[in-house]
């Protein structure tokens, strides 16, 4: 768990930003772009992003979106920096033994 102190505090109740400037829910380990990324990816509610996170409250999910929000073009800098990052190691990966296999008895293209 994040540890509070180390946190500089911000205008958002539940939200605090570490010494790498990344926005952090308070009392977790999660950072707003990540649950924005929940967010994106599934088409969550609010609701659904609690369901799925049950170790945030609704005051954590609506003050992290609140965030996200006032400050959207910094954020969607850094979900398009996690993608391209993901996408080029995607591929670098080469196939897995097992994948290998299937692919040279043509049971996958």
């Amino acid at each position: 768990m994040q540890n509070a102190q180390s946190l500089t505090p911000t205008e958002y109740p539940h939200i605090g930003i570490n010494q790498n400037n990344v926005p952090i829910i308070l009392g977790t380990t999660l950072k707003v772009v990540e649950l924005v990324m929940a967010q994106r990816a599934y088409g969550w509610t609010p609701e659904e992003l609690q369901i799925n996170h049950r170790h945030l409250n609704m005051g954590q999910i609506y003050a992290a979106l609140a965030y996200y929000w006032d400050h959207r073009d910094r954020l969607d800098e850094d979900i398009q920096r996690r993608d391209a990052y993901v996408a080029d190691l995607e591929q670098q990966a080469q196939d897995s033994p097992f994948v290998a296999r299937l692919r040279a008895q043509g049971l996958l293209r």
